[in-house]
């Protein structure tokens, strides 16, 4: 009598998502943490992606006859303009959905190059040690020195501001937490078993740096980029109010900011609405980067 299973129950066992699918769908939903992060990120995904056809205006298009117009929920606001419009008759809320796509490329963009840059040197520093460690470490420490404020200020003051100048500054300037994560994590497994025994067979070096070494420090660099995603998008935005940034007639969050501070005490509402979605988008990564720590975690986190 054999053991195996009648077509149907074949047919019906190949539906099921496998177990670990089921593992982390449920660990996700458990966590509030990354649950609400996700939830946020991916709406303001969507936003940014179908900006073209949410934002109800041109976000560009100045209307003068109509300027600062309020939002919906005052007694002289109209639902034409539903978050009001700024000082030259923008439809604010057009330019905040088109925002979010200029904030969600500048945090991801900049993550990816400081990743690529601090991941790198983090990891031959924590392979080879002895004087790479050395020549990393001294990286390390003359990049601590150089606040990023100050540094991206004058860098962009000499270059002039744009969004491709920010990206690029932010980028070659965030990589600190990178490298220090990828080092301590490789120093931990380069005398594991599974390297070692790569090693004992001649596995060539750009192998088991890529395939033994870094799938294993993912995790924890994966956390990384979501810090480093939230402190651009707020260096951004810093860089941009202070006129070093992204360049009118841009609509980036902190620029909003920046043109709206004028009328903060008479319409707090133009700085109140980028600001709130700033502030939104910000603690949406931190709650995702708080969720994955605690994914990561042997055994999870206690609560």
């Amino acid at each position: 009598m054999t053991d195996s299973l009648t077509p149907s129950a074949t047919a019906l066992q190949s539906q099921l998502p496998p177990a670990w699918q089921t593992r982390l769908w449920r660990s996700t939903l458990n966590n509030r943490s990354l649950a609400i992060g996700l939830l946020i990120i991916a709406s303001l995904g969507i936003v940014a992606l179908l900006a073209p056809w949410l934002a109800p205006h041109d976000p560009y298009l100045q209307d003068t006859a109509n300027r600062m117009v309020p939002p919906f929920w005052h007694d002289t606001g109209s639902w034409t303009h539903p978050l009001g419009t700024d000082r030259l008759g923008r439809d604010y809320l057009s330019r905040l959905i088109f925002g979010a796509r200029i904030s969600l490329f500048i945090g991801l963009v900049v993550a990816l190059i400081s990743g690529l840059i601090g991941t790198t040197l983090g990891v031959l520093a924590g392979y080879f040690g002895g004087r790479v460690d050395a020549v990393v470490s001294y990286l390390l420490t003359t990049r601590l020195a150089m606040p990023v404020v100050l540094v991206a200020l004058a860098m962009a003051s000499l270059i002039g501001g744009s969004m491709l100048t920010v990206t690029l500054l932010l980028g070659l300037l965030l990589w600190d937490r990178f490298a220090v994560v990828a080092r301590s994590a490789t120093q931990q497994l380069r005398d594991a078993e599974y390297v070692q025994a790569a090693q004992a067979l001649g596995c060539p070096l750009p192998y088991i740096l890529l395939r033994e070494v870094l799938p294993n420090i993912a995790g924890a660099l994966i956390v990384v980029a979501t810090l480093e995603v939230a402190n651009a998008i707020l260096l951004e935005a810093t860089l941009s109010f202070l006129g070093m940034g992204v360049q009118p007639p841009s609509p980036s969050w902190g620029l909003m900011i920046a043109e709206g501070k004028t009328y903060m005490f008479f319409q707090p509402w133009v700085i109140t609405i980028p600001g709130g979605a700033l502030f939104m988008l910000v603690l949406a990564i931190n709650l995702l980067g708080d969720g994955l720590r605690d994914l990561s975690a042997p055994g999870g986190r206690n609560e």
